[in-house]
């Protein structure tokens, strides 16, 4: 029987939020976001282990609290882009992953990803021959920007979702897309459509946000209130 592992790409710098550092060691409800996007996992039986990516000369994560966090282990091989990052932990998990087990790849961004979510994601891909990702049907009107400022046209929103994570595949599918894609792609599942295969969505929510901008802080932190 397949099994499941985490992956956190957490090698970033999150230049967007302008925090003056990593955002993933910003602080949510008395933790770094890190650590609430690490511990979702924490409760899923079917996670056996967890995987963080950090940068290779990460100076940050030796002056933080992880504790409750026991299915944890640290990988210093972060690359330069987030696809890098993932493909530098396949690489070194490759000895303790078997080809066939799952890999579910995880924004350190989205911190309040519920075990609901968690749990739909992995029962409804468990016999999936491709696998699949967290995603949000889109439901505002989206526009065009015509690199002024101004709406160039209005693009139709039908069949239209948003990509979130965890995203999750076989660790031999995923190490081969990812080596065929190159570092470029902004997601897992973009690498696996390049090998001409079509993941599946799986339906989320917009409260598996991704902390990207100043305000969405406050935002987490409610959203995390509400989930104690």
């Amino acid at each position: 029987m397949s099994r499941s592992f985490a992956l956190l790409p957490a090698a970033g710098i999150g230049t967007r939020m302008g925090a003056g550092g990593p955002k993933q060691y910003l602080t949510l409800a008395g933790r770094t976001m890190l650590w609430h996007a690490i511990h979702a996992f924490e409760g899923i039986e079917a996670i056996t282990r967890t995987y963080v990516v950090l940068a290779p000369d990460d100076g940050h994560w030796g002056g933080h609290d992880w504790s409750g966090l026991h299915k944890l282990s640290v990988l210093r091989c972060g690359g330069a882009s987030r696809a890098e990052t993932v493909l530098n932990g396949l690489r070194a998990i490759a000895g303790e992953v078997a080809p066939d087990d799952w890999v579910l790849v995880h924004d350190a961004a989205r911190p309040c990803v519920s075990g609901h979510l968690l749990h739909r994601l992995l029962d409804e891909l468990e016999d999936d021959e491709v696998g699949g990702i967290l995603a949000a049907p889109v439901a505002d009107t989206l526009k065009r920007e015509d690199g002024g400022g101004r709406i160039l046209e209005t693009v139709a929103r039908e069949r239209l979702w948003g990509a979130q994570t965890p995203q999750m595949f076989r660790h031999a599918l995923l190490l081969k897309a990812l080596e065929h894609a190159g570092t470029t792609v902004t997601d897992e599942a973009s690498a696996v459509e390049a090998l001409g295969l079509s993941p599946r969505l799986v339906e989320s929510d917009m409260t598996n946000l991704k902390v990207t901008w100043p305000r969405d802080i406050e935002v987490a932190e409610w959203l995390l209130s509400k989930a104690d």
